[in-house]
């Protein structure tokens, strides 16, 4: 009982850390007076497009889910969701403190957003699914079907770059600089890295204690 209480209670936190880091991302781009795109709207609308951001909104929904309505009999889809959140926050924490980190220089909301999104969100994360599960969620459908999300953004990604204007979310999927050859060898090395935990969640799934 109290395992399972511990549980919601890291997930409840986990999805308020989002929240909050969310609307701080929200705010901070929506007071902003300048940027790539021309008014505060596309500008706000932009934010959605990054891999983070949308990684960060699967992570809320699902542990929010999960601390509120923990015993919920649930479709497959949901644990492919929630495969996905962790695996894309995985992905979002490792990426991003490996290659982009040191790119930026933020203060104020900026650099709160940053923190809760980048580093938090994606501890609080990973912990809470190692630690209480559920368990048994994870076979090789729920994998596999949890690669279309990635895929899919990455496809979204290419195509809108030059419908907007050569605009890229990552240095390291900027075709204009760096052509496709080099961005397309970057997606693999990520996919490569999503693929190996992919691989590590199922089999931890069947290994780690942890509530179905």
């Amino acid at each position: 009982m109290r395992r399972a209480l511990a549980g919601r209670l890291l997930a409840l936190a986990t999805a308020l850390v989002v929240a909050v880091g969310l609307v701080a991302q929200v705010v901070a781009t929506a007071g902003k007076d300048s940027g790539y795109f021309d008014s505060d709207a596309s500008r706000v609308a932009n934010v959605f497009a990054y891999f983070t951001i949308q990684s960060n909104v699967l992570v809320l929904v699902t542990c929010a889910a999960l601390a509120l309505r923990p015993l919920r009999p649930r479709a497959a889809w949901f644990w492919v969701l929630r495969l996905d959140g962790v695996l894309c926050i995985a992905v979002t924490f490792v990426v991003f403190h490996v290659a982009l980190a040191d790119l930026q220089d933020l203060e104020g909301l900026d650099r709160l957003a940053d923190f809760l999104l980048h580093t938090a969100s994606p501890v609080l994360c990973v912990a809470g699914w190692l630690a209480y599960g559920p368990r048994r969620r994870v076979d090789q459908d729920v994998v596999l079907l949890s690669l279309l999300f990635p895929v899919l953004w990455l496809v979204f990604t290419l195509v809108r770059g030059p419908l907007v204007g050569e605009w890229y979310p990552y240095p390291f999927l900027d075709v204009e600089d760096l052509g496709y050859p080099r961005v397309l060898l970057n997606a693999v090395l990520v996919s490569a890295l999503f693929l190996a935990l992919a691989a590590g969640a199922r089999w931890a799934d069947r290994r780690l204690p942890g509530g179905r």
